[in-house]
């Protein structure tokens, strides 16, 4: 009976904080990404993505430092003690929350490497100038994709490798390079994990400034910026009308006025795009996470007992 309870404590602490923050995140991401305009793409791109795994991490680690270290040293192993429906009911369905999660994932692996494969059926190897192996597929769809998590690969159609100047090609390669570079497929397979009602908006937020932040990663002059544009007019009469496997990257995976919307930036590309914005700085960080430990250290005691008295209250 203790072992049952202190999961159903544990389970109903997680997916409470778990779903409050989902909640306020949900309500809360569009300011964020206003405030968020003026920073280069790729640190937009990051914060939207730490704010959409916030609900997971913090649910996460306060269950883990806190709930489950009061409940193991400040409950009564002897106390035969009933346990009331609600933690039982908050536990069941943080229970279906973390199944529900990896099902998403494992499902998704699936789809995707089942689909991989099938493209990649008869594949060439390229030999270009690459840390990152390049397959040659015959299909024209589609054009150009990342694919891999733990094997990284880029696959080009043999339609895109004729429709492109060697240069157009070679910032096109450097785009997809740049999602592996921020391991953005792997993010992806986080957010299957994290699935929430009424976060498809962040998460096309994500994608979409993911996308960009690998335009502006695959150039560094004017010229490239305009060969990265008309690769991606050249190849957006290529792309397909159904939406590419959830774990892969594809140069043309994104709605038209996002599509748009990449064209018009680089063609007004300049240098200052990539300039350091204002932004805190390491050490900052590191201040502020020992102040907040020495804080949690002279204070964990307190902080445990205030826990358990909750729980015992949860449990009640």
């Amino acid at each position: 009976m203790f072992v049952v309870r202190g999961l159903a404590v544990s389970l109903s602490v997680f997916v409470m904080v778990y779903c409050s923050l989902s909640l306020a995140v949900s309500f809360g991401w569009h300011r964020v990404r206003r405030w968020a305009q003026n920073l280069p793409a790729g640190r937009t791109a990051d914060l939207l993505f730490a704010l959409r795994m916030l609900p997971l991490a913090t649910a996460a680690a306060i269950t883990a430092a806190f709930t489950v270290p009061s409940f193991l040293l400040l409950e009564p192993r002897a106390v035969d003690e009933p346990i009331g429906a609600a933690p039982l009911l908050l536990g069941l369905f943080g229970l279906v929350v973390g199944i529900s999660g990896i099902a998403k994932v494992l499902a998704a692996l699936h789809r995707t490497s089942r689909t991989i494969h099938a493209w990649t059926s008869g594949a060439e190897s390229l030999q270009l100038p690459y840390s990152l192996p390049v397959l040659r597929i015959s299909q024209p769809i589609p054009p150009m994709t990342a694919v891999g998590i733990v094997r990284p690969r880029i696959l080009l159609s043999s339609s895109a490798e004729f429709l492109l100047t060697p240069a157009e090609l070679k910032t096109a390669l450097n785009h997809e390079r740049a999602h592996f570079h921020r391991r953005d497929n792997l993010k992806k397979l986080l957010l299957h994990l994290v699935a929430f009602p009424a976060m498809h908006g962040l998460e096309t937020a994500w994608l979409d400034a993911a996308e960009m932040a690998a335009d502006d990663a695959a150039v560094s002059t004017p010229s490239e910026a305009l060969d990265l544009a008309s690769a991606l007019i050249k190849l957006s009469r290529l792309a397909p009308g159904s939406p590419a496997p959830e774990l892969t990257l594809a140069l043309i995976d994104t709605h038209s006025s996002v599509l748009n919307v990449r064209i018009e930036r680089l063609i007004s590309w300049n240098r200052d795009r990539l300039a350091a914005t204002l932004w805190p700085t390491p050490w900052y960080g590191l201040v502020a996470a020992a102040a907040t430990t020495a804080g949690f250290v002279l204070t964990y005691s307190q902080l445990l007992a205030r826990v358990h008295t909750a729980t015992e209250w949860l449990v009640r």
